[in-house]
């Protein structure tokens, strides 16, 4: 792979993404993103030569969201390793994201850590024994260090928004809380969890965040090892079977990579050996997951032939 290929792939893509009138709907049920310019659009990949290849509106923050919740897998499971499991699932939910049927249904354990309930319980594992504030800087440091970048901050005014109109996610907690599985006060918990959905990044910066997920733990292949290489395995299993919600099947289907959406219009996508890629376009389909980064990626991972089926 050649870097001018991968330019000349990516410039192909924006603008067949630029031609398209279908761009989705934003997240209207969250305020500070109801506004989202549709037209926006950005792709940034990762190499393992150590490259960064964007086009569009790669520079650019957004709400990155329940990609967050890569990241605080990442470090929940480096703190409690294997026992998280016995909080959270690892199976796809078949249900939307904020659904509390099942949650009712399974006596508050969250079918897998990527759905709200399962990232809210996967959050109150960080955040014990520690103060709201040094939880939310644990999350913040660690993601700054893989995306090797200082810069990368919260946007507290979607955090507000969160809280403000996160009627279900407190009912989600507060179910949990009632079931024993949810050790810290809700306020608590919630609070790091609506700043961390809240944390903002461009793709450059999130492309170069998921490296450690591509190269077996490490930020590149020959760097120093960030988590096992099994881990990093597993965690690329759950991306690929419940990192899109209820579209998770349909993303395998057509892109064919482990991927995790966020409803800000972010996709973090792995090609396991190769690259970390970002995809970015505000407009959403009807599970959550954003449009037009998904018909982005399904046209790189076929004129890369990066699929991992």
């Amino acid at each position: 792979m050649t870097v001018a290929r991968l330019e000349a792939v990516l410039q192909k893509i924006a603008d067949h993404i630029a031609a398209r009138s279908d761009r989705g709907r934003p997240a209207d049920y969250i305020p500070q993103l109801a506004a989202a310019d549709l037209s926006r659009f950005g792709i940034a990949v990762a190499t393992a030569d150590g490259d960064l290849v964007a086009c569009g509106d790669h520079e650019s923050p957004f709400s990155i969201q329940s990609i967050s919740k890569v990241f605080t897998l990442t470090l929940a499971l480096g703190q409690i390793g294997d026992a998280l499991w016995q909080r959270v699932g690892r199976e796809p939910s078949g249900n939307p994201f904020n659904s509390i049927v099942q949650l009712e249904y399974e006596r508050g354990r969250p079918r897998n850590p990527f759905i709200n309930a399962g990232a809210i319980a996967v959050t109150d594992a960080i955040v014990a024994g520690h103060q709201p504030k040094e939880a939310l800087g644990a999350i913040l440091r660690f993601i700054r260090f893989v995306a090797d970048d200082e810069a990368i901050t919260i946007d507290h005014d979607v955090a507000a928004s969160e809280k403000e109109t996160g009627f279900r996610n407190m009912a989600l907690a507060n179910y949990m809380r009632a079931f024993g599985n949810l050790e810290n006060p809700v306020d608590f918990t919630l609070g790091v969890y609506f700043h961390h959905c809240a944390i903002a990044m461009s793709c450059r910066q999130l492309a170069k965040a998921g490296r450690y997920l591509a190269f077996g733990g490490r930020l590149s292949p020959e760097g120093p090892q960030v988590i096992s290489p099994e881990r990093a395995r597993r965690i690329n299993a759950l991306m690929l079977t419940c990192g899109h919600y209820d579209g998770s099947g349909e993303f395998a289907f057509r892109v064919g990579l482990p991927g995790k959406s966020g409803v800000g219009g972010g996709i973090l996508a792995i090609v396991p050996g190769k690259a970390s890629i970002a995809a970015w376009s505000p407009g959403l389909d009807h599970n959550g997951n954003s449009w037009l980064a998904t018909a982005a990626l399904e046209e790189l991972s076929r004129e890369m032939g990066w699929s991992v089926f």
